[in-house]
């Protein structure tokens, strides 16, 4: 499911020929090599914009250790934003796989390519991934259901971020017992897509804790006291089950619960633990405003 929250891109024509990138730093550089900032930098090469542009990222949530595909998104909004400046209209399958080629072909990240295509698609799908490529098939979820999840589902932050690529990289104690792991998981998300299509929330959110379980096994990075610790808090307030997002080790937790459960979360919570009900984008990455060069 792809959350409504974004990543804002803005690209601009310069005057001269200097690149500009504003983010969480400020580049200003004379050519692609000595950008910083790798998705940007890749991003400029395989859309073939070489010299004056402006570029500026912002964002609803941190760029990178969420857990909730931050990195990814910016990468498909970058993609997004430059073939539309250079004339092009790509397709949300082209966002997906070169952002895809990109981080993990190019910069090498231990990752996944769920949050790409999540991120380029929107909406809520059941996403495949074998030898002969990704299918991506829209599921079949009521109206209802989905603002049964807005009202339902929360994800709160455990005041942690710590990057992907750190937990992925790690070596499992039992690769066999990763591998068993892992499978089932996969097992559990055909078990979701039923009880969405259903509309069946309730085993759904006891389903996330089933997985938590499952997941903290797989590395002893995946998890530390603290998250433990949340994730005890909020099983003691009611939740119905919860789930740490992403690689682990930091990022939100996705919770389910009754209709005062958020507001139990927001009284017993500090404010480092922010809360976000689970409201979903169906569009993908979208252009607001674009003008072709």
């Amino acid at each position: 499911m792809a959350l409504d929250r974004y990543v804002y891109v803005t690209i601009n024509p310069r005057f001269d020929d200097m690149i500009r990138i504003s983010y969480s730093e400020m580049e200003f550089v004379g050519s692609l090599d000595e950008i910083k900032h790798d998705l940007v930098r890749e991003s400029l090469k395989i859309t073939g914009i070489n010299s004056g542009v402006e570029i500026t990222t912002i964002a609803d949530i941190p760029g990178r250790g969420t857990g909730l595909g931050s990195s990814s998104s910016v990468t498909v909004g970058l993609l997004n934003a430059m073939h539309t400046f250079a004339g092009r209209i790509p397709t949300k399958k082209q966002l997906a796989e070169e952002a895809c080629r990109i981080e993990i072909e190019v910069l090498g990240a231990p990752i996944g390519r769920q949050d790409q295509y999540a991120a380029a698609f929107g909406g809520i799908n059941s996403i495949s991934f074998n030898k002969e490529g990704t299918s991506v098939e829209p599921l079949s979820v009521s109206e209802d259901t989905i603002q049964r999840l807005r009202n339902e589902f929360s994800l709160v932050f455990t005041g942690q971020t710590r990057s992907a690529n750190e937990v992925l990289g790690e070596s499992p104690k039992s690769p066999s017992d990763k591998s068993e792991r892992l499978l089932t998981i996969r097992e559990q998300a055909n078990s979701a897509v039923e009880m969405l299509e259903t509309g069946n929330l309730g085993n759904l959110g006891n389903l996330l804790s089933e997985t938590w379980k499952i997941k903290r096994g797989v590395s002893s990075s995946v998890t530390n006291p603290a998250i433990d610790g949340l994730y005890d808090r909020l099983m003691d307030l009611g939740a119905n089950g919860a789930k740490l997002l992403g690689a682990g080790s930091g990022g939100f937790l996705l919770v389910h619960g009754g209709d005062d459960l958020r507001e139990k979360i927001s009284d017993e919570l500090d404010n480092g633990h922010r809360i976000i009900p689970l409201g979903l984008d169906m569009e993908g990455s979208v252009i607001i405003h674009g003008q072709s060069k």
